[in-house]
């Protein structure tokens, strides 16, 4: 009786045939992040994209993320699961809008958090990630006026870090993050007396000022490993206990659920399969198609803040 060939081995023979990178958000299902060949953030992504000399670029994340790789990689074929996976953030600041109030304001710089289209950050002066936008906004001469978009909540996170009061923010959030409601997590700490809070700074203020350690998701991964606490409440995508079990096997992790959907998932990020990551390898699409022009115009953002170390 012939062997039934799993989807796991079928992307991976795809992946083979193709000459393919598989990457992965670590808001990703586990059985995605088992096959990547690299898990990140988006930070990590990013550099990990620029860094690869295959044919294809499978990204499971969400469409900015690989339209970021393909502003990095123009010459790749870059491909996603789902094309329907998009952002809140990214629906929050339309490149048209931006432009209005780039118009009115000239005299401010652009910070672009990389939750964002590739015609919003062709209009952006450097992009930021939340794990270097302290950095990143630093970077600018502390006498220009900045505008920071589109996330209000990781924008006051970095205005209290720098102290800058010329950061004018842009009113978006994530429907994950900023639903996260101080009240449960109140009520999570009183259960869990001995755990630890950490949290992504796209959560709200009163989350925030809760916290042990605010960061991005592979800060705070990095954060928990290294910490001698045996419990944790995360306040961030539960996607990430895959890398925390794999990683931390010892100890145990507490996500709160949101006020959005009563759980802790990105429903973006988990519309990607691995049927479809099996589809979008045989067919080469969902396919990222962006034109030279604006290619050019938002690459140059994204490398001065990777040029920044």
């Amino acid at each position: 009786m012939p062997a039934v060939t799993t989807i796991a081995e079928e992307i991976l023979e795809l992946k083979k045939q193709r000459n393919a990178i598989l990457l992965a958000h670590h808001y990703q299902e586990s059985e995605i992040q088992e096959l990547a060949d690299s898990v990140g953030d988006s930070l990590e992504l990013a550099r990990r994209a620029q860094s690869f000399d295959g044919e294809v670029i499978a990204f499971c994340g969400v469409w900015f993320m690989a339209e970021t790789a393909k502003i990095l990689n123009p010459s790749k074929t870059v491909i996603v699961p789902d094309a329907e996976a998009g952002c809140s953030l990214v629906d929050s600041c339309p490149a048209e809008q931006l432009r209005a109030w780039k118009r009115k304001h000239p005299d401010h710089a652009v910070v672009s958090y990389i939750n964002t289209s590739a015609e919003v950050k062709a209009e952006s002066d450097i992009i930021c990630t939340s794990r270097n936008a302290v950095q990143v906004v630093e970077s600018i001469p502390a006498d220009r006026p900045v505008l920071f978009v589109p996330d209000v909540n990781l924008g006051r996170w970095v205005q209290q870090q720098t102290g800058r009061a010329n950061l004018t923010l842009w009113q978006g959030t994530c429907i994950v993050h900023a639903t996260f409601a101080a009240r449960r997590l109140t009520a999570a700490k009183m259960e869990l007396p001995e755990a630890v809070v950490t949290a992504h700074p796209e959560c709200p203020p009163e989350v925030l000022r809760m916290a042990d350690f605010i960061g991005s998701t592979s800060a705070i991964i990095d954060w928990i490993v290294a910490h001698p606490a045996r419990e944790f409440i995360v306040m961030t995508e539960s996607g990430v206990q895959h890398t925390l079990k794999r990683r931390a096997p010892e100890k145990r992790f507490y996500f709160v659920p949101n006020e959005q959907c009563n759980c802790s998932e990105c429903p973006y990020m988990k519309r990607n399969t691995l049927e479809k990551l099996r589809d979008a390898l045989a067919s080469l699409s969902p396919r990222v198609e962006l034109s030279q022009e604006l290619i050019e115009r938002a690459r140059a953002p994204l490398e001065r803040m990777l040029a920044l170390r």
